[in-house]
């Protein structure tokens, strides 16, 4: 196929003196295309090579597949690494989860992220118990070291105020559609990943990503999106629950983070008598289009965001 190539091969069984003349005659260009195992993994740096091709990647780990792929791109030239498997072979869910982190993190310093995505994929172990097993299937790496977090601070007895997790209820479908993500695995690693989202640019990571991997996002997925970057705005807001009623959208605060009534009017004039408030709630008034509510919802939620400081619970 290209009679103008000068092939060289190279593998651990080779004597000793051969597989150093192989690797020097490539070093030097006297061969251009080397065919080699594994053995190139770690230490060859070679600024000119542009191009590998990893055949059955689907086999090989996280960290062996990044090895790989930094052997080429050492210099300021374009480089290409190509990920291959069989035609028509069926991948395992992990596989398919690896090839994917290698497809998506290829920014210069990505290694930190694969460590990450690999401690999800295999299971980061029992980390407060002698078994040292476990998996992070369940809920994602990132939630799991919160949790780890929050249980070791709980054993030292130290209790750390949070802001609330808000509750929000729309009355519209949020979700991902069967035809739009078919793999039930992939489904709930991406529910998990929207659930962990803490703030705005987190969510909308997350929702690029899925139309990054996925194609354009049906309603349905626009829903969740929205609703999720509400959750991070809510949390900092120190809202705890965002419901409809009828033409009625009803924003709660937690125990202590409530507004005083200072600024509860102050809010009320802010926004020209679409927003009420009574009964330990502010009250926004909206048009049922999802967007405009979603809009307005979020102007409600900057403003309390900046008005709303820590405050004791008021006494019964």
């Amino acid at each position: 196929m290209v009679p103008e190539a000068r092939v060289a091969v190279a593998h651990g069984q080779m004597p000793e003196e051969r597989l150093e003349q192989v690797m020097l005659d490539f070093l030097g260009g006297r061969t251009n295309v080397l065919v080699c195992t594994t053995i190139v993994e770690i230490g060859l740096d070679i600024a000119r090579v542009n191009t590998i091709l990893v055949e059955d990647a689907h086999f090989m780990g996280l960290s062996q597949l990044y090895q790989l792929r930094g052997r080429v791109g050492r210099s300021d030239r374009q480089a290409y690494c190509y990920l291959l498997y069989p035609r028509g072979v069926q991948l395992t869910e992990e596989a398919e989860q690896r090839l994917q982190a290698m497809h998506e993190f290829v920014e210069l310093g990505s290694g930190f992220k694969l460590a990450m995505r690999d401690l999800e994929i295999r299971g980061a172990g029992n980390f407060l118990g002698p078994e040292q097993h476990g998996s992070l299937a369940a809920v994602g790496f990132d939630l799991y070291s919160r949790l780890l977090d929050e249980a070791v601070r709980e054993l030292r007895g130290q209790m750390v105020e949070e802001a609330p997790e808000a509750t929000i209820d729309l009355g519209v479908d949020a979700y991902l559609p069967e035809d739009y993500v078919a793999d039930e695995g992939q489904r709930l690693a991406l529910y998990r990943k929207l659930a962990a989202a803490r703030t705005v640019d987190e969510a909308d990571g997350v929702a690029e990503e899925i139309a990054d991997r996925y194609g354009a996002m049906p309603e349905p997925v626009q829903h969740l999106a929205e609703i999720v970057r509400l959750r991070a705005l809510a949390r900092d807001a120190g809202v705890t629950a965002i419901t409809r009623e009828k033409e009625r959208i009803v924003i709660k605060s937690a125990a202590g983070w409530t507004p005083s009534s200072e600024e509860e009017r102050r809010l009320t004039v802010q926004f020209r008598g679409r927003l009420t408030s009574g009964s330990g709630a502010l009250r926004l008034r909206t048009e049922g289009r999802f967007a405009d509510d979603v809009e307005w919802i979020r102007q409600v939620l900057l403003t309390l965001k900046g008005l709303t400081r820590r405050r004791e619970p008021t006494p019964a």
